[in-house]
């Protein structure tokens, strides 16, 4: 059984290829209208997007994010931000001072802001627009701060590049269901056959093709570069550390 909705949700690639064509306002201000819809935490909408269509505010973005070439190509790139400041003026107007001393205050805005986030993607590629994620918007999240001049309360959660996809880029697998959906209990009595499935199904689109391995003789061994090797790489390397500290400055103590 399926639908247009999850015919559009299973068919989602990142874009990093887009035609010059430009996006019209009108169908920014559509998809994140269609975005608002989502859910959110208590209906408090913790979410503020930054839409920049200006090209060298573009390219310094570019430059921030990792100097990523699709960040100056697409026509659009949007902010996403949690956003706690319209709360400090619905305070300020009934009398109340907003507490964000804890923890729970900042990670209910940014799933706030993942919800909606995917909500407007779905909405965009309804309508046949292409899109990608831009995690590197945290590089630099001082500077992001400052180039968007945005306020205390707000911080960068990520980016997202939006325009008419100029490529069709192959459909990565996914890991099994099995590796992700439990009934009742956590299981993962077969969790390693399963990601060793994994490692060869994504080995075996060619994405990895260069990457090189040296093995404990110091032979290069290419064959063995795959989703394990390259995400246990990643996730072994502490990144972006100074991230607790930037959100404490904009007005998240985080205790």
């Amino acid at each position: 059984m399926t639908n247009s909705t999850i015919d559009i949700i299973q068919s989602h690639r990142s874009i990093r290829a887009y035609k010059p064509d430009l996006v019209p306002d009108e169908t920014v201000e559509l998809i994140v209208s269609a975005g608002q819809r989502a859910s959110t935490s208590s209906n408090m909408q913790f979410t503020t997007v930054i839409a920049v269509k200006d090209a060298q505010k573009r390219a310094q973005l570019a430059e921030l994010c990792g100097d990523q070439d699709h960040i100056r190509q697409a026509p659009v790139f949007l902010a996403w931000c949690a956003d706690r400041r319209r709360l400090d003026h619905a305070c300020t107007m009934r009398g109340f001072t907003q507490n964000t001393e804890y923890l729970e205050t900042f990670l209910v805005a940014a799933i706030d802001v993942g919800i909606f986030m995917q909500t407007t993607t779905i909405a965009a590629e309804s309508l046949g627009l292409g899109m990608c994620y831009i995690g590197a918007i945290r590089n630099n999240p001082r500077q992001i701060i400052e180039l968007l001049e945005l306020p205390h309360h707000l911080f960068p959660i990520s980016g997202m590049t939006l325009g008419w996809p100029d490529a069709e880029p192959l459909l990565r697998p996914r890991l099994d269901l099995k590796a992700v959906l439990h009934w009742e209990q956590y299981d993962e009595s077969h969790l390693q056959e399963e990601l060793d499935h994994y490692d060869k199904a994504m080995a075996a689109t060619g994405i990895y093709g260069g990457r090189q391995v040296k093995t404990a003789d110091g032979q290069v061994d290419i064959e063995n570069y795959g989703w394990l090797e390259h995400s246990a790489r990643r996730v072994s390397t502490p990144n972006r550390q100074e991230l607790r500290q930037i959100v404490e400055e904009q007005g998240w103590a985080l205790q």
